[in-house]
This record gives structure tokens, C-alpha cells and sequence, in this order.
């Protein structure tokens, strides 16, 4: 063998080899330091943009929040530090103004900026672009198309629905009653707000109460849910690479794919039954008129006027938009209701004794009565105040905007309005932490900021269903109250966590028995 023969042996089996790990390993170092430049760059110009606004010292890594169940109290003891806003982090390079006052929420919340596209996004796969997290012109054509959904007329018979869903969960609560054993509510009133709000939106009775694990649809629903909360607190799965290869991610996708599979399949029933003239009049003699009716009435009718209505896939938004906000911030609202009440006996007294003289016996609540019991309203609102099912929602701006002190906010800043911080606010609630449901007396209401209350959010782009879930918590806590006394359980203090509604981390737990001697 020749020597040059040898040396090239040698070259591609030894000195090639090592060429290439090194230019990789080269390029990889190239790109980590690509990659943490561009961090710094990033938390620099948000450091820069928020230097008006002080906030608390946040972790490089973790920003503000460990979610431990403290994080709530942490926003209460910043907002009396820093008046108005300061900024939190959620990592490295995600930072939100966080506003905890009425004067700075009336700017935001009066403006038509859009939603952020950060935490929304992780729910855009299962709900679309329904009202909830669309923008601009079709935003706007989409709330002016199913405002008449919510009009009284059609919620009207939706109080019967609902007074049968809550019947169902009341009925398996007399176990607890019996024993007088604590339980845990937010699973219970749940499947009850889902029970009622696929019977609202779909017709459809699905016996979840008491068939919970054997249906896939609200198994999917569940799930979707959880993982969405999942994904929310875990910085990697920000990414949609990393939550797509995760199993998280198949689990995710999976579930989409069930509650898609349902809506459509429900949607070309109905749509296939309402072009039946004879099977829509008997349809509507033998149900109300349901939220998906609404809908695709609505697309015909301008469809006949030669004008563009929704196509198949917004209906399935809408509906699945309808679906995840009307049971799951419905659920949380109860859940802390009833847990508020058993709290405070005395104020549960009075709402009791308000609804007994309402009913006068009746086994069930009519449309009539809901607004017969002011003061359960109040309590009602009070436990909204302290308890707000959704805790914090958030906008991006897309042109500089000015607050009413001269501080301001460049365009792309992400400002999230505190529904929790301003509704505990000392600077605008006395006593803010104090039960008084007689804060929301007409004449204290009148003097206060209309933006100091708001578990609804407020403006343009309030909550289209508020009524609906008004309505519905009158409903269930007066059943409840008709039935049982709720009572405090001293071992289980429940600790609050903002996820996608307001939640506990260890349970929101309670303990029961019957009322005696009705009248």
C-alpha cells in the first residue's frame, strides 16, 4: 500500500468524522447563542418599554409566579404598592402591564383592541375564532349576528333546563346530607353547568350527571380543559413544536378531534331537520328553540337576502366558543357561591327565607322568579366580586396608549386587565376582603365607577352570555338553598389558583344538610 493511499485511509476514517461533529457542534453553539442573545434583546427592550410602570422583582427564569396557590394574594399586596399598574412576568421574555384600577381598566376595556395572542391562542385549536378570541371586522359581524340569541325571549325557557340540571346534582347530594360528610363542589356543579348548557345549545340530553365516564364527548371536553391548563402553566409547552411532539399534545389534538366530530355531526342533523319545513314545525312544537337554532336560522335567513352568512366552520366556533365559556366559568362562579354562603350562614339565612317566600313551595324556579330575590342577587354579586370566575383577561395593543395619569404603553405591549385586583382593591372597596353583599345596594352601586366591577369584563367586548349565566346561577343557588343547608368544613381551606377560570388547588370543599319544616 502506497503512503498516500494510507493517509487518505486514515483521513476519512478518522479526520471526517471529527470534521463534521465539529462544524456541528460549531453550529449548535452558534445557534444557543443566537437564541440567548435574542432573550436578552427581548427582556431589554421590555424592561425599556415598561420603565415607567415600577413592579415587584420578578425570577429571570420563572418571572413572578410559582403557581402555589399564593399567586392571587401576591397580585392584592403588589396592587397597594404599586398604585395603577406594574408589570408581572411570565418567564424570561413575556411581561404584561398589569392593571388594577377602574380609571386604567375604563381605558383598556373602552378601546377596541384585541385579545392577546399569547394565552388565547392555546385555545384557538378547540374553540376557532369565535367571539371569544377574534378580532377586528369579523369580530364585530359575528357579536352584531348572535346578539339575538341572548335576548330574554329565547332565555326565557332556559330556566327549566337549567332548574332540571341542578334538580339532577341535588338529587345525588342527599348521600352527603345524610352522613353530613364534606365534598368537594367544583366536580359536581361542573357536569351540572355542562349538563345544562348542552341541553341549552344543543337539545341535547346526555345524562353526563350520572353517565359521566361513559360519554366521549364530555370526556373530551374534560379533558381539553385540563390540558389547556397544563400547557398554560408549562413554560415549554409555550411552544408549539415542543407541545405537539408531547404526549400532552396527542392527548390534545385527540380530544379536539372527538368534540369537532360531535359539533359537526349535531350541526348537519339539525341543518338537515330545519330544511325539512314539515320536521322543523315538529321539532320546535316538541323542544325550544335552541342556541345552534339561533345560528343557523340566522345563516338562512341571510342567505335568502343574498347576503354572507356564517359558514360551517364558524358555527362550529360559536358553539364550541359557547360550549367551553358557558360551563366552565359558570361552574367556577357556583362553586365559590355556595362556598361563600357556607361561610357566612347569615347571609345564607336571608337568601333562604327571601327564596322560600318566593317559591311558596314549589318544587322548582319559573322565569317569573328569577328577579324576585334581590338580595340572593347580592350575595350573588358579592361572591363574583371576591371570587371572579375569570380572574384576569388581556389585550394587545396595537397603537401606543395614554392612561389617565400621562404613563403610557407602546403598540404590541400585552395589558392584562386584573378582575381579581381591581375587585379587591382597598382604594375602591372598603374592607375589600369583607363578605357585605349590601355593596351592591342601587345607591352604593351608583357611586362607584362602573368599571370597578366587572366579572363580565365591560365595553364592546363584554360577555354576550352574561344573562344567561345570571340566570343560571339564581336558579341553582335558589334550588339549593330551597334544599339544603350549606356548612363550613374547618379542615379544607381552599387554595386559589388563576388558570383558565378560578380554581382551587386542593378542592373547594363544603358540608351539607336538609332543610327542616319548610313552610
Amino acid at each position: 500500500m502506497e503512503v498516500s493511499d494510507y493517509l487518505e485511509g486514515v483521513t476519512k476514517r478518522y479526520l471526517e468524522p471529527f470534521c463534521f461533529y465539529h462544524v456541528f457542534g460549531f453550529v449548535c453553539i452558534i445557534y444557543i447563542a443566537m437564541t440567548l442573545t435574542r432573550v436578552a434583546l427581548k427582556r431589554k427592550r421590555l424592561i425599556r418599554e415598561f420603565e415607567q410602570f415600577p413592579g415587584p422583582p420578578a425570577h429571570w427564569l420563572f418571572g413572578n409566579f410559582l403557581q402555589d396557590g399564593t399567586d392571587l394574594e401576591k397580585i392584592t399586596t403588589w396592587g397597594e404598592r404599586y398604585p395603577y399598574a406594574f408589570p408581572l412576568w411570565f418567564g424570561p421574555t413575556l411581561a404584561i402591564l398589569n392593571i388594577h384600577h377602574p380609571a386604567y381598566v375604563k381605558t383598556i376595556l373602552s378601546s377596541t383592541e384585541p385579545k392577546d395572542d399569547f394565552g388565547y391562542r392555546f385555545l384557538t385549536p378547540w374553540i376557532g375564532e369565535g367571539l371569544l378570541v377574534s378580532a377586528g371586522q369579523r369580530w364585530f359581524r359575528h357579536r352584531r349576528l348572535l346578539t339575538p340569541g341572548f335576548h330574554y325571549d329565547i332565555l326565557k325557557p332556559y330556566v327549566k333546563l337549567m332548574a332540571d340540571s341542578a334538580k339532577v346534582m341535588l338529587d345525588k347530594w342527599e348521600a352527603y346530607a345524610k352522613t353530613e360528610e364534606s365534598f368537594e363542589l367544583f366536580q359536581h356543579v361542573s357536569l351540572m353547568t355542562l349538563d345544562s348548557i348542552l341541553k341549552c345549545a344543543f337539545s341535547c340530553h346526555s345524562n353526563c350527571q350520572t353517565e359521566s365516564g361513559s360519554n366521549k364527548y364530555i370526556q373530551a371536553v374534560y379533558e381539553l380543559c385540563d390540558l389547556i391548563n397544563i400547557r398554560f402553566r408549562m413554560l415549554p409547552y409555550h411552544s408549539d413544536i415542543i407541545f405537539h411532539l408531547s404526549p400532552h399534545g396527542y392527548r390534545y389534538r385527540r380530544a379536539c378531534k372527538i368534540a369537532h366530530n360531535h359539533t359537526e355531526e349535531v350541526i348537519r342533523k339539525r341543518k338537515e331537520a330545519l330544511t325539512n319545513e314539515k320536521e322543523q314545525q315538529f321539532s320546535q312544537k316538541k323542544r325550544n328553540l335552541d342556541f345552534l337554532d339561533i345560528l343557523l336560522s340566522l345563516c338562512s335567513a341571510l342567505q335568502d337576502e343574498q347576503q354572507q352568512g356564517l359558514s360551517d366552520e364558524d358555527i362550529r366556533a360559536e358553539v364550541d366558543t359557547f360550549m367551553f365559556e358557558g360551563h366552565d366559568t359558570t361552574a367556577s362562579g357556583l362553586a365559590w357561591i355556595l362556598y361563600i354562603l357556607a361561610n357566612n350562614p347569615e347571609h345564607q339565612e336571608k337568601c333562604r327565607k327571601e327564596i322560600q317566600q318566593v317559591l311558596k313551595g314549589k318544587d322548582s324556579i319559573d322565569w317569573e322568579d328569577v328577579n324576585k330575590v334581590p338580595y340572593t342577587t347580592m350575595c350573588i354579586k358579592e361572591s363574583l366580586r371576591l371570587y371572579p370566575p375569570v380572574p384576569g383577561m388581556a389585550r394587545k395593543v396595537t397603537k401606543p396608549m395614554t392612561f389617565f395619569d400621562g404613563r403610557t404603553v407602546p403598540d404590541g405591549c400585552i395589558v392584562g386587565t386584573s378582575v381579581y385586583g381591581i375587585h379587591r382593591n382597598a382604594t375602591v372597596w372598603e374592607n375589600p376582603n369583607v363578605f357585605d353583599p349590601l355593596r351592591f345596594l342601587p345607591e352604593n352601586t351608583a357611586k362607584r365607577s362602573p368599571h370597578a366591577f366587572v366579572p363580565f369584563s365591560a365595553g364592546s367586548r363584554n360577555c354576550i352570555g352574561q344573562n344567561f349565566a345570571m340566570n343560571e346561577m339564581k336558579v341553582v343557588v335558589a334550588l339549593t338553598l330551597k334544599k339544603y343547608i350549606l356548612i363550613k368544613d374547618p379542615d379544607h381551606t381552599p387554595k386559589m389558583i388563576p388558570r383558565l377560570v378560578l380554581r382551587s388547588i386542593n378542592g373547594v370543599n363544603i358540608k351539607i344538610r336538609f332543610v327542616e319544616n319548610e313552610p
